[in-house]
């Protein structure tokens, strides 16, 4: 089902909103709301909202992302990287051999860039700028919607008005509840969900397997950064995986909400985009969750690897895991933004100009119109028949459209803005890229509805619906995520706990740099001579420029003598977890000021509405005096 594009409109449309040319103009909503009905306008009126908010955000993150680049070549921690003479553990069973901690001095620096003192920062304004963002929008759509007169519409009322109209003796469809077909649906969306974890899972082991495979490549690059070139192609087959699992999430969706039986097309709507956003949000961040919180802290040590089907599990660098985070989320984010509106807008466009050809043809049996009448722009005098027929062949070979062509924009944004949101401590120019594919998406999504798509059906509503309550869960898991990747994943507790407990300024001296000796501090050493570190290391493996090695290092807090943790691991771990609860706490409360802070509706809104409700009691009343008089 759809409407045929009205030409006045669509060339007003085309010529203020629809084109490349207005990449930075506004938006004109008033009139994407007459065109296209309030769902789409608010939709755009969103899009155009959120992406004016990511300019700060954006800002932020950039001098966060410089604040690294200045101390790029000073910083101690990383000059230790790349002047040290450790030796370090083979990374793999069998291929790889002892390395130089200094060899991934590149490496080391680029760690910093995004694991640093500003991070912290960064990810607590992220937090309450989401919260922000909310309640400013929620501000900015009442001052629409109100404008709109639809602030008290209601969807349900709406659809029993169209039946109505269709049946006048039509019966409404009653709620029903079947516990059978709850506990149906529940038990398919845990075994969905566990089969899209067991994929994540495979991509582990796809990880494990492809880093040493690589390192005793022919490729010197590859075979020296084997675990990063790991890590970039496990991204790379995430993204593949995700577009695969894209088509599988919304068909299962479909078929769940088939089995629910709602009474109404609006409970469809809900149900399907509370479980098509869960199926992709597990999709998308199972492998993040993987890299975030349990590589390198699962993968055992000398004498102890822990090992899936025979294959060693991968470690993190010296310098911290944040990296491997970084790479996963940047491959992934720059994949996903440019390969999707690439095909976007080529797809609709190669259909539109293939149907075309089609539509000429077809427009060539129906005849020509030599009124002069029918040529009028303005649109006043009533078309011919034959410019009817051959304006609906127009607009039926254009790309088709559906109920839910808008639900999958809406979907790839609120999936941006939980990369945006989410693990952004690892990644601080998430905001950037964000902003810069939304100045391009929105001019794209107008230019395809306007000139390359069927004219959606226009629909009445006064919000985004469950949309934002998703945006709430994301704003609450972002401040879960980002607390736990600053407090578990990134080294800066462990660097703060050395600062002020084990470093040169712990004893008063002021004579080094405090984080002088970090990186040896992090490194605990394995002895070849003990029995359990020779069956891990063949001797093949503990040569290096000819000369054999009687230990290695590793990262983690161990003691030399019987592999047991030090006092400093726990007293780590007790600092990563108050760090935690106390970053999640402050964040939490600070959250629900800001929403406090910001009323939902402005002042205007309220009061327009106060006299709004006051202009319709006393219109009731004097009816009902009325209707009195009559009787009397």
């Amino acid at each position: 089902m759809f409407c045929l594009h009205e030409r006045k409109k669509q060339k007003q449309l085309k010529k203020k909103w629809a084109r490349w040319s207005g990449l930075f103009t506004g938006q004109p909503v008033n009139d994407v709301k007459n065109y296209f009905g309030e769902k789409v306008a608010l939709y755009y009126l969103w899009l155009g909202f959120y992406t004016k908010l990511l300019v700060p955000a954006a800002a932020l993150g950039v001098v966060v992302f410089l604040y690294g680049l200045a101390f790029f070549n000073s910083n101690p921690l990383i000059m230790e990287v790349c002047q040290s003479s450790i030796i370090m553990c083979p990374r793999c069973d069998k291929r790889c051999v002892v390395w130089q901690l200094s060899d991934t001095c590149a490496y080391a620096k680029v760690s910093h860039l995004f694991d640093n003192e500003g991070t912290v920062a960064f990810a607590m304004c992220m937090a309450i700028w989401a919260t922000l963002f909310l309640e400013l929008w929620k501000r900015h759509r009442a001052r629409h919607v109100s404008q709109w007169k639809v602030y008290d519409w209601c969807e349900e009322e709406e659809e029993l008005i169209l039946e109505i109209v269709n049946d006048p003796n039509c019966k409404p469809k009653q709620f029903r509840h079947s516990y059978l077909r709850s506990t149906l649906v529940l038990f398919l969306v845990t075994v969905m969900l566990m089969l899209i974890i067991g994929l994540a899972h495979a991509l582990v082991v796809f990880r494990v397997v492809a880093a040493p495979l690589m390192s005793e490549g022919s490729w010197e690059f590859i075979r020296d950064h084997a675990n990063t070139v790991a890590v970039m192609l496990g991204a790379v087959l995430h993204y593949l995986t995700m577009q695969i699992m894209t088509r599988v999430n919304r068909w299962v969706s479909l078929k769940l909400c088939d089995i629910e039986k709602t009474n109404s097309f609006a409970a469809t709507e809900r149900n399907f985009t509370v479980k098509m956003f869960t199926f992709q949000f597990f999709t998308l961040f199972s492998s993040l969750f993987y890299v975030a919180f349990f590589l390198g802290r699962i993968n055992g040590h000398p004498g102890n690897y822990v090992r899936i089907a025979g294959w060693r599990l991968e470690e993190c660098h010296p310098s911290g895991c944040l990296t491997d985070l970084f790479i996963q989320m940047a491959v992934i984010m720059l994949l996903k933004q440019t390969l999707n509106n690439i095909f976007e807008f080529i797809v609709p466009w190669l259909k539109s100009c293939l149907r075309r050809k089609t539509a000429k043809k077809l427009q060539r049996k129906c005849g020509h119109c030599y009124r002069k009448a029918c040529r009028d722009e303005q649109g006043r005098i009533e078309p011919c028949d034959v410019c009817k027929l051959r304006h609906w062949l127009s607009n039926y070979h254009l790309a088709h459209t559906d109920a839910f062509s808008l639900f999958n924009e809406f979907l790839e944004m609120v999936v941006q803005f939980s990369f945006t949101t989410i693990f952004v401590a690892a990644f601080p120019l998430a905001p950037l890229l964000a902003l810069i594919n939304n100045i391009f998406e929105i001019r794209l999504d107008a230019i395809k509805m306007v000139r390359l798509e069927r004219r959606l059906v226009p629909r009445k509503t006064n919000d985004i619906g469950v949309w934002t309550k998703v945006l709430e869960i994301i704003g609450v898991l972002a401040v879960i995520a980002n607390g736990l990747v600053i407090g578990v994943s990134s080294d800066f507790i462990p660097r703060l706990v050395y600062r002020y407990r084990y470093g040169p300024c712990a004893n008063g001296s002021t004579s080094t740099h405090c984080m002088q000796g970090y990186i040896n501090d992090t490194l605990s050493t394995a002895y070849v001579r003990h029995q359990a570190v020779r069956t891990d290391f063949i001797p093949d493996q503990m040569i290096t420029g000819g000369f054999n090695v009687t230990q290695c290092s590793y990262r983690d807090y161990r003691s030399d003598e019987d592999y047991n943790l030090t006092s400093q691991f726990w007293l780590v771990l007790a600092v990563r977890f108050a760090f935690v609860i106390l970053f999640e706490h402050v964040v939490v409360v600070c959250k629900f000021i800001a929403a406090w802070f910001v009323p939902n509706n402005p002042i205007q809104v309220k009061n327009d509405r106060l006299h709004d409700k006051l202009d319709r009691l006393k219109e009731e009343l004097r009816e009902s005096k009325r209707s009195k008089t009559t009787d009397v």
